[in-house]
């Protein structure tokens, strides 16, 4: 029986540039972990990645560049909206996988959050590209942004990178997603709109989970090291000057159940939750 090597096969996943071969190497190397088939070999240190996965499949552009999803009652509206999805959940299939990579030792709990995280985002890439492809388009027909892996690779302790990726960058989307929702709504009588709003549904709901693990972590790392919980708001504020509290567009109900309590509620949102 071939066992896998967890942490050079995550390396080689997070440096794997085509998606579809990515993918496939997830799928045989997760099959694998779920079988038990995985060894905990490797003693070289985890890499600081200087650029992202996607960089030679995509063309890499300033966040401001990337163009602008208008007109959602087009195609061509629609292909550019669901690109940029496509981009997120591609850009965090890498994030959890980095997260198992780069933090080790915490045991069989971690490895399971997130490589059921990096499972899921998988599975949402897939489902956002089959749409693309009905549209005649594909990932990596548009420039995309890389500040999603900027921010991980900013974030190299377990207490800064649970704060900014999942309890941070992940919860915008659980405020953001609504918001697109909306902006649907009028177009319902459009079978792909109905299809896209149907796919966000499924995306926001497994993200409230992908966020409580962050949350969970989080937490274990303030105890590791000693920090309050308050110091989350130190870290964003760091790295993401300003961004709270906010005045509109906080999804309470959805952080509530990921994980954010009522006080820290009050200091991101300027309305009541």
């Amino acid at each position: 029986m071939a066992f896998m090597e967890l942490y050079s096969t995550l390396e080689t996943l997070l440096t794997t540039s085509d998606p579809s071969e990515k993918i496939s190497l997830f799928r045989t190397f997760y099959a694998a972990y779920r079988r038990g088939e995985i060894t905990r070999e490797c003693t070289t240190e985890p890499i600081v990645f200087t650029h992202p996965s996607y960089h030679e499949h995509c063309k890499v552009i300033d966040p401001q560049d990337v163009p602008r999803r208008t007109k959602l009652n087009t195609p061509h509206g629609q292909i550019l909206l669901l690109h940029a999805i496509a981009h997120i959940e591609y850009s965090a299939i890498d994030l959890a996988l980095d997260a198992v990579y780069r933090f080790r030792g915490l045991g069989e709990a971690f490895d399971e959050d997130w490589l059921v995280v990096a499972d899921d985002e998988v599975r949402h890439f897939e489902m956002i590209v089959s749409l693309l492809e009905e549209l005649g388009s594909s990932y990596g027909e548009f420039p995309v942004h890389d500040a999603l892996f900027e921010a991980s690779m900013r974030t190299l302790s377990l207490h800064e990178r649970m704060a900014v990726v999942p309890r941070y960058l992940e919860a915008n989307g659980l405020d953001a997603t609504p918001l697109i929702l909306r902006k649907l709504e009028p177009h319902m009588g459009d079978a792909m709109i109905q299809k896209i709003v149907a796919a966000l549904h499924v995306i926001l709901e497994e993200e409230v989970d992908h966020v409580r693990k962050g949350d969970v972590w989080f937490e274990y790392a303030c105890k590791q090291e000693h920090q309050e919980l308050s110091s989350y708001f130190d870290i964003i504020d760091k790295h993401y000057p300003n961004s709270f509290p906010r005045k509109v567009n906080v999804n309470c109900d959805a952080r509530q159940r990921a994980g954010f309590d009522k006080d820290e509620l009050a200091k991101i949102s300027l309305n009541q939750c």
